[in-house]
């Protein structure tokens, strides 16, 4: 049986939570809860021997954010933001 291969659909426009989330850092990429961002706290819960390493998709302007709390996974960056649906299909496709 081959692993799961988790897919973390990150970024967003940082309206849901202003004025604490912005354009520049959504929500996935700030601590509420804890120490650890939303994003780390999924990537930690994508560990264990079901898992594959995960395939993180993400718009250009959160590149540097995902890198920087998350180096070495796979990552498919959107060329523009559209809905979840497109971000999944892209990850389906890889």
């Amino acid at each position: 049986m081959s692993p799961i291969v988790p897919v973390i659909l990150s970024g967003g426009s940082g309206t849901r939570l202003w004025p604490r989330s912005r354009p520049e850092q959504p929500k996935p990429f700030l601590p509420l809860l804890g120490e650890e961002t939303l994003f780390q706290q999924a990537l930690r819960r994508c560990g264990g021997t079901a898992f594959a390493p995960p395939l993180v998709v993400t718009g250009a302007a959160h590149l540097p954010h995902v890198e920087a709390q998350a180096g070495g996974v796979s990552v498919i960056v959107q060329p523009e933001g559209k809905n979840p649906a497109a971000a999944v299909a892209l990850a389906a496709l890889r």
